[in-house]
Parts: structure tokens; C-alpha cells; sequence
């Protein structure tokens, strides 16, 4: 399946930083609003250990990742949903988006301009979230308009349901509330969500982007204090990244990418910080193919069962499914090889209402 996640934020936050060294690709990056004028794209490995170990063991042809995209559209300013600045028109680019990654800018540069002239997290991302409401706004009034007629005349169960629906999203928005703070049943979420893709109703993740000086304590930034607080009230995620420093390593060798990190202090990237964080609040996981041809990672969402993962592979194997071989990736690392697995009664033969974990191995059989 198909992984995206959009980059929104103000102008000179680090999108297009943050964009560079996610995809590392050489979108401009200037210190002026709208650098960014039309929405970038660059799609992004998913680190994952595992994958590493089953290729090391399989020794395949070729190895493929799991991966997620990302899109960078230009900054949005204040009044963006009434024409001011570029971003706005953008927002189109992102409504299929699974997720939403906001930038706010947590460090001050007295070299790097902001639009609001001083630098302050929450009136940022309130800023932000008033103009995705209207965004949001603008859709549903405009697809209420058209729903009235159809819930009038044909007065079916879905023409009424999708019309009271919309008004119970128009009445909210219009108080400037995005829409994840609403009660929702699960079919007025999945149509706000699967349908009309609201922009807030997206799961976020926010990036405080602080300078390298508050790497090793982020927590001592008050105005990163300000995005977790933020972010724990729209059941969101909070995350501290160098956007400047993601930039640098992104242009390293793995072995010195490393030794840099080492010397912050630090472990992984922000960037592989992020993609594990977008895969937690989505609920994705991953179960993988292996073989002498390739060894590859898909990602799925928890809770499908097994003809349905096998549909992310080809329609025809969830159309022919038959049955699914499967062990977990912490067999073959036990036991070392598939027919070590088979002797220990650990390769299992799963049917159709089987639900797939993350880290299981899978060979599908099926019949078209």
C-alpha cells in the first residue's frame, strides 16, 4: 500500500529543508517565503533492521524496502484560505494524504526571517490550523450544497446521512475547531476521513524544529514545550528535530552518518525518528517476501487479514487466495534457516480469516 504523508507549515519553518534531507533531493530551500511554489514529492525508504538481516540470510538478486512519500507544498500564511500567499493552493496535493507532518520553527536566526516577524510555536500552529479549518470549511459547503439537492429529492438513507453529516462538520468549522475534536460515530468519521479528506481530521505529527544547541535537551526550548502541549491536546505527536542537522547527515556515508550522530549524542536520525513515528500513528506495520530473486518489506495497516495483505502484493493473489505459508521473522533468526523452521513445526499454514503480524514472513498461494 501506498504511504503518504504531507509537509505543511509557515514559510521559513524547514519544510524544504526537512523535504531535502528526508528524499535527498535538491528542492530549493532559499530564506524568503514561497521558495517552494509548486508541491514536491520524494519518496523515502523505511528503515528497517530486519529487512537488513533477512538479506543478509537470503542473499537475494535485489532487496526492497517499504516506503513512504512525502510532499512538500509551499508555506501557508495567515489567510491563506482568502488568497494571501501560495500555499493555500497547494492543500489539494495533500487531501489524499494518510498524514499530516506540521513544521514549527523553534529556534531563533536573526539571519533567517520569519513572516511574523518573531518566533512563537503556538500562535504558529494556531495559525496553521485555522487555515487547514478553512480549507476543510470550503470543501464540506461546497459539497453541502450538492448533497442538499440529492437528500430533498431522493431522500435515500446515504443522500440524508451524508447531508446531516455534513452540516454536523459545517457547524463545527465554522467555529474554527478542526474536525478531529468532534464526536464521531465510525461511519461519520470514515466519510469525513475516506471521503471527503478532511485536512483535520488527518492524523498530524509535529516537528518542533530546534537548533543544534538544544539537541541533547530539547525539553529546556519552552517554545518545544509549547508544540508537546499543543500537540497532547489534539492527540497528536510531538517531535524534536534539527532540521538544519537531518540536512547534514542526510549527506553522509552510513558509517560517518554514525559517528555524527555519536557525537550528539544520539542514536538514529530524526528522519528515521519520524517514518517510525508516521507507522505508529497510523497503525501500519509490516510483514515481508522472501527468496533467492528479493527480499522485500510491505507495509499494511494492523488488523487485515491475510487475503487482503495479499492483495497489496497483486490483485490476483487477494482475488485467487488460497491459503499463506507463514513464520515470523524472529524464527528464522532462531533458527537460522526455513528448513530449520519447518523441522521445528514452526512454519504455519494460515486460511482466509487469518490476521497478519508485524514481522511475519509470508508466501502466498493462490489460484486465478
Amino acid at each position: 500500500m501506498a504511504l503518504k504523508a504531507g509537509i505543511v507549515g509557515l514559510p521559513n519553518v524547514g519544510k524544504s529543508t526537512l523535504f531535502n534531507a528526508l528524499a535527498k533531493a535538491n528542492v530549493e530551500a532559499a530564506n524568503y517565503p514561497f521558495a517552494t511554489i509548486k508541491p514536491n514529492t520524494g519518496v523515502v525508504a523505511v528503515p528497517d533492521e530486519r529487512l537488513e538481516r533477512l538479506t543478509a540470510i537470503f542473499k537475494p538478486e535485489r532487496k526492497i524496502a517499504a516506503t513512504i512519500e512525502f510532499f512538500d507544498i509551499a508555506g501557508l500564511v495567515k489567510g491563506a484560505s482568502k488568497g494571501e500567499g501560495l500555499g493555500n493552493q497547494f492543500l489539494g496535493h495533500i487531501r489524499e494524504c494518510e498524514a499530516i507532518v506540521e513544521v514549527v520553527r523553534c529556534f531563533q536566526d536573526g539571519d533567517i526571517i520569519h513572516v511574523e516577524e518573531t518566533v512563537d510555536a503556538r500562535r504558529d500552529m494556531e495559525t496553521i490550523d485555522l487555515e487547514l479549518v478553512m480549507a476543510d470549511l470550503d470543501s464540506v459547503t461546497r459539497r453541502k450544497d450538492k448533497s442538499a439537492v440529492k437528500a430533498r429529492t431522493g431522500k435515500d438513507a446515504q443522500s440524508v446521512f451524508e447531508y446531516e453529516t455534513l452540516l454536523k462538520f459545517e457547524h463545527q468549522l465554522q467555529t474554527g475547531v478542526p474536525a478531529r475534536a468532534m464526536t464521531l460515530t465510525d461511519p461519520e468519521y470514515q466519510f469525513g476521513y475516506g471521503e471527503l479528506h478532511l485536512l483535520t481530521l488527518k492524523p498530524l505529527i509535529f516537528i518542533g524544529n530546534i537548533s543544534e544547541s538544544d539537541l541533547a535537551n530539547p525539553d529546556a526550548n519552552p517554545h518545544f514545550r509549547d508544540v508537546v502541549a499543543y500537540a497532547e491536546r489534539h492527540n497528536a505527536l510531538a517531535l524534536p528535530i534539527s532540521c538544519a542537522i537531518e540536512a547534514q547527515i542526510a549527506q553522509l556515508d552510513e558509517g560517518e552518518q554514525q559517528d555524527f550522530l555519536a557525537s550528539y549524542g544520539l542514536t538514529t536520525s530524526g528522519l528515521d525518528r519520524l517514518v517510525h513515528a508516521t507507522y505508529r500513528l497510523l497503525k501500519l506495520a509490516t510483514f515481508f517476501t522472501v527468496g533467492a530473486d528479493e527480499c522485500r518489506a510491505w507495509t499494511f495497516r494492523l488488523g487485515m487479514k491475510a487475503p487482503q495483505c495479499a492483495g497489496i502484493i497483486h490483485s490476483d493473489f487477494e482475488r485467487g487466495f488460497i491459503k499463506a505459508e507463514v513464520y515470523h521473522y524472529d524464527d528464522i533468526i532462531n533458527y537460522g534457516s526455513e528448513l530449520a523452521i519447518k523441522d521445528a513445526g514452526r512454519l504455519r499454514l494460515e486460511g482466509k480469516e487469518y490476521r497478519v503480524a508485524d514481522g511475519d514472513v509470508i508466501f502466498f498461494k493462490f489460484n486465478v
